[in-house]
């Protein structure tokens, strides 16, 4: 179990939303809370995931994908992106 200053250290660390939504996420039951929680940890392991691979990526892999996507442009196999995420309004 954390001990009090633990726990201390830990909220000063955290942002003021973060420490909201884990106050809100206090009030669940366990079962969504587990929930929310397995949620949260699979995104942070997403997010390294593509932390590391965007940092192994040498400039020479970008130059190629550009070239593919020149590519792609050229060929007319692309979609604007205004119609593939519409503005609200």
């Amino acid at each position: 179990m954390l001990n009090d200053m633990t726990v201390l250290a830990a909220s000063e660390s955290m942002t003021k939303l973060l420490r909201e939504a884990i106050a809100q996420i206090e009030k669940l039951p366990p079962d969504q809370q587990d929930a929310i929680a397995a949620r949260f940890l699979a995104e942070l392991q997403d997010e390294q995931k593509w932390e590391t691979q965007f940092a192994a990526t040498t400039d020479d892999q970008w130059d190629q994908m550009a070239a593919m996507v020149r590519q792609e442009i050229a060929k007319g196999n692309t979609v604007p992106l205004d119609e593939v995420f519409p503005t609200q309004g």
